[in-house]
């Protein structure tokens, strides 16, 4: 967890729309993540994309079972080496928008 609030920008906003969450700091950005990875464990998967011109990712969130099952897509705006700000979309019209598979096998999606 520390090496990725490094990436941050001290004023990184997180939002989630239609979402009602919104974190705004380094601090908060960083708690939120350490909830979501002790609730959902270690060994994401992850598909690179580019979302109106700016990076973003597909995260895969690891099944019991094995396999991975979509999670979120993750749209950053980066300003001066660090993320300003991340929007994180968990609609599943957003993904089909994408057209990302709901399920993954592999450790890293493609």
């Amino acid at each position: 967890m520390p090496a990725l609030v490094r990436l941050l920008a001290d004023e990184a906003v997180m939002e989630m729309p239609p979402v009602p969450l919104w974190y705004r700091g380094r601090r908060d950005y960083g708690l939120f993540m350490e909830r979501v990875f002790e609730m959902n464990g270690p060994g994401w998967a992850t598909r690179r994309l580019s979302a109106s011109g700016q990076p973003a990712f597909a995260a895969y969130v690891p099944e019991p079972g094995g396999g991975h099952r979509l999670h979120t897509l993750q749209v950053f705006t980066v300003s001066g080496g660090q993320v300003a700000a991340n929007v994180v979309f968990g609609d599943p019209r957003v993904f089909g928008a994408f057209g990302l598979p709901e399920h993954i096998n592999s450790g890293r999606a493609r």
